[in-house]
């Protein structure tokens, strides 16, 4: 029998345990992290996240899951380090193309999958 393990999970997981120690502590704490902001702290690691993610994605060969997380990941880095609202809006449509990308694809995905488990 075939193990998987589902490292996709592990990664978001672990950026997120990451990001949210940075917002926690710039809350809590002090609101910067060895001078940097704690909150553009926190959204980069986010983004971080998706960018490993996007490399997962593409070492197991789903290269349209590995663009869609890397877009995302271009958009939420551009988010973070905005100084215009153009490169803000850029940052978002980015977010949002990417995002909206792994939804759908996610979806179909999994109706794919329960059709094919489902006995003839």
């Amino acid at each position: 029998m075939e193990e998987t393990v589902d490292v996709q999970g592990q990664a978001i997981g672990a950026g997120s345990i990451v990001a949210l120690a940075f917002a926690a502590y710039g809350r809590f704490i002090d609101e910067t992290v060895l001078g940097f902001d704690a909150t553009a702290l926190a959204t980069g690691a986010f983004a971080a996240t998706f960018a490993a993610v996007a490399l997962l994605h593409g070492a197991y060969g789903r290269r349209d899951f590995a663009v869609a997380h890397g877009v995302a990941a271009v958009g939420l880095l551009l988010v973070t380090v905005a100084a215009t609202g153009l490169q803000m809006l850029g940052g978002l449509a980015l977010l949002i193309a990417g995002g909206a990308y792994v939804a759908v694809a996610t979806v179909r995905a999994r109706d794919d999958a329960a059709v094919d488990e489902q006995p003839a």
